[in-house]
């Protein structure tokens, strides 16, 4: 008889032990942002930095006077300051080349290299750097433009030629501009 006592007991003892709850894990991290704050601090060090390089390329060009742009970037048409029925504007179709250097003047994709684009202004997806860059410019005319990396290719570049979190010194060519 103390058999099936023994494992009526433990069955017993399995059946109120093993219908408990599961008890929840405390977290490890207690501040479940503090990997976000760090990484907005670092973001805006870095468009601090891009800001001041910028500015420093823009004020030791003696070929160009640069005009900043309203999202941070430098902007120098051939001719002047277009006026504004001149530019495209958002829907215009447009189609233009394009020359990238480094702030050095390091050509890193030059007018031969890159195909031409063909676009209508914010209605698509191309570089946002481009598509502020035409909207300066004047059918025909040559634009140089100083941009900060998240303008151009982010915290990834492009794989080849251009690097991480690198700001960019580009030439547009407004080749042909038709209204919408």
């Amino acid at each position: 008889m103390t058999f099936p006592n023994s494992i009526f007991h433990f069955l017993l003892l399995l059946l109120v032990f093993g219908c408990q709850a599961p008890q929840a894990r405390k977290a490890l991290n207690k501040s479940s942002d503090a990997f976000l704050k760090q990484s907005a601090l670092r973001n805006k060090d870095r468009f601090a930095d891009q800001n001041k390089a910028l500015e420093t390329v823009a004020k030791a060009d003696s070929q160009h006077q640069f005009q900043r742009g309203e999202k941070g970037y430098y902007y120098a048409p051939s001719s002047g300051r277009a006026t504004q029925k001149d530019r495209p504007v958002k829907g215009d179709w447009v189609e233009i080349s394009y020359q990238v250097e480094d702030l050095s003047g390091n050509i890193l994709y030059d007018f031969k290299e890159v195909a031409t684009e063909n676009f209508l202004v914010d209605r698509e997806d191309v570089l946002p750097a481009l598509r502020e860059g035409v909207k300066h410019l004047r059918k025909g005319e040559v634009g140089v433009f100083l941009f900060p990396s998240y303008l151009c290719y982010g915290y990834q570049g492009d794989g080849d030629k251009i690097g991480v979190s690198q700001p960019l010194k580009i030439y547009i060519h407004l080749l042909d501009h038709q209204k919408n």
